[in-house]
């Protein structure tokens, strides 16, 4: 029957029709599920229901099964998704998750998450079990077992940089745009020194993400560093793509972290930035979009998407919106871990075949992946001559008519429909800047075991957000003095021992 029903599916893709309800392996399809997908994410106030009961139609003639999406908002997100995994009853299917920035091996560690056979995943994602090589398979193993699906066809950056107006920058003398730090710190005071009505930065610092990734952005572009995902701290680099599997000690000895904190203070004090940068919290992306500052700081997805490339040039139909990425000046870039984007089974789900089913339409058959990502051709979008994607007459705007499912675990370049409002042209040059210096994210073997040094990371991460929003944003006496203070914080909340045991983690799968 498993051979039956994989051959059955292969023909169908074959003769490009839809597919239908049959059984599959053991399980009896007659009696109707509803499969339920934890996914992060507000919940959408736009058409995104009833796509979704479109969806279902064809979900329900193809495996007698319906899709029900519960979201994890975006306020407090990370302990409301954690929860939600912890107290699982059953009523959870799939899963989307991430190495990188939701947990998933910890969550695997700690039951939250279904093995998944091979025979399983042949029987039930026979399409996407043939389509993921076996190296890739490699790295969704825990403990020697399959926890995860990849996103590991789908061609996406997620690196950080500076998004800026490069009419501005023209305007400062900048010829070639933005191509460096100090090439940013002219194109800044040149806005500050003839546009008053524009802050030259409006950065939202609240928090520490932003500092976060400022700090990461500087030691890329200053250091052949190597950035690691997986740890709760953004505190452990690997030396260069030469050598990645020996810790870099930036944060314990070295210049470049006062230099970095120098820099930030001239910024700050230049008034590159609001003064109570630190409390404020407003939509500064809408304020680019709006002209009223010159800069957003986020990562080449953004760029590239309607959100800042359609609002912008609505609202300015001359802007040039550019982007300088972090790592520019050494050509110092890693590619994503295939699973930043990763898809699990609840260890809980009463009908995990029944889930798999669903998530492998939705990732590979082109039906069901063009409503799920883009909606219904004819209400969300529109095919032009040359096949890119446009909206349709009467269409309002995303937040009114348009479809937010969040897929992000498992997207499928093979099926993507470019939009039509994309500088495709721009992109594309960009993705040939990256494929000259990129390397593949060297550390997607190892699965870090933070039970060792649990306290340890814990102590520097408060150590990390006390300290690294004001370097960042330059609010301190002495740059220094301040840095020498951080690093000694950071020796007393067990810096040393972390990168030991993580050190020694590493050797453990590499050398």
């Amino acid at each position: 029957m498993k051979k039956t029903l994989s051959w059955l599916l292969a023909l169908l893709m074959v003769l490009g029709l839809a597919p239908m309800v049959a059984s599959a392996g053991d399980i009896d399809i007659s009696e109707r599920v509803v499969i339920t997908w934890l996914v992060t994410g507000d919940i959408p106030t736009n058409k995104t229901d009833e796509v979704l009961a479109v969806l279902n139609e064809k979900l329900i003639e193809a495996v007698n099964a319906e899709l029900r999406i519960e979201w994890i908002e975006w306020t407090d997100w990370q302990t409301q998704y954690n929860l939600a995994l912890a107290m699982q009853d059953g009523s959870i299917d799939l899963v989307g998750t991430a190495t990188t920035w939701l947990d998933a091996w910890p969550n695997a560690e700690r039951g939250a998450f279904m093995p998944l056979s091979e025979e399983m995943l042949a029987t039930y994602a026979p399409q996407t079990w043939a389509a993921v090589p076996p190296e890739h398979w490699e790295l969704c193993k825990f403990d020697g077992q399959i926890y995860l699906f990849p996103e590991d066809n789908y061609a996406q950056w997620v690196n950080h940089g500076f998004i800026y107006r490069g009419d501005w920058a023209g305007e400062a003398g900048l010829d070639n745009g933005v191509n460096s730090w100090a090439e940013m710190g002219v194109y800044f005071q040149h806005v500050k020194d003839n546009m008053p009505d524009v802050i030259p930065w409006d950065a939202a610092g609240s928090g520490s993400s932003l500092a976060q990734q400022l700090a990461w952005g500087w030691q890329v572009s200053h250091t052949d560093n190597v950035a690691i995902d997986g740890l709760p701290v953004p505190l452990f680099f690997g030396n260069s793509k030469d050598d990645p599997y020996t810790l870099s000690r930036y944060y314990l000895e070295g210049d470049e972290l006062v230099n970095f904190a120098t820099k930030m203070q001239e910024w700050s004090d230049a008034g590159f930035w609001r003064e109570d940068v630190l409390n404020y919290s407003g939509d500064t992306r809408e304020q680019f979009r709006d002209g009223a500052t010159a800069a957003d700081q986020h990562h080449t997805q953004t760029w590239t998407g309607e959100r800042v490339q359609v609002k912008a040039l609505q609202n300015h139909p001359d802007a040039d919106i550019s982007f300088f990425w972090f790592g520019k000046e050494r050509g110092n870039l890693v590619g994503m871990n295939i699973t930043h984007g990763a898809l699990a089974v609840a260890a809980q789900s009463r009908n995990p075949e029944r889930a798999l089913m669903v998530y492998d339409l939705i990732r590979n058959d082109p039906v069901f992946y063009n409503i799920f990502n883009y909606g219904i051709e004819g209400e969300q979008y529109v095919l032009n001559a040359d096949g890119y994607r446009e909206r349709p007459e009467g269409y309002r705007d995303d937040a009114l008519d348009g479809v937010s499912f969040n897929f992000w675990w498992g997207r499928n370049d093979n099926l993507e429909i470019r939009s039509a409002v994309t500088d495709w042209a721009a992109y594309d040059v960009l993705l040939a800047e990256y494929a000259a210096c990129a390397v593949p994210y060297p550390f997607g073997q190892v699965i870090f075991n933070r039970d060792p040094i649990s306290t340890e990371l814990d102590n520097l991460s408060n150590v990390f957000n006390t300290f690294m929003p004001r370097i960042a944003f330059g609010k301190f006496d002495d740059a220094e003095a301040y840095v020498a203070e951080f690093r000694q914080a950071l020796l007393a909340a067990g810096y040393e021992a972390a990168l030991a045991e993580i050190q020694a983690q590493i050797d453990a799968v590499y050398k």
